[in-house]
């Protein structure tokens, strides 16, 4: 588990603003399946992609700027 968390933290150490775009797209994607679904899917009720991408970019922030 260690040597898992310091190649993660390696790894996003030199692309700071790798995880803020994954979140990014994950909200946009949230926004395309609200026109592409049909009205009473889960997805849609539940907006998972949205909330989902809103704690990954949070996330990704504060990880940015401690390392």
């Amino acid at each position: 588990m260690s040597k898992l968390l310091d190649l993660l933290s390696e790894f996003l150490a030199h692309r700071k603003g790798l995880l803020p775009l994954i979140g990014i797209g994950l909200i946009l994607l949230n926004l395309l399946l609200q026109f592409l679904l049909p009205a009473g899917n889960i997805l849609l009720t539940t907006n998972l992609f949205l909330h989902i991408g809103l704690v990954v970019a949070l996330f990704g922030l504060m990880l940015a700027w401690a390392l």
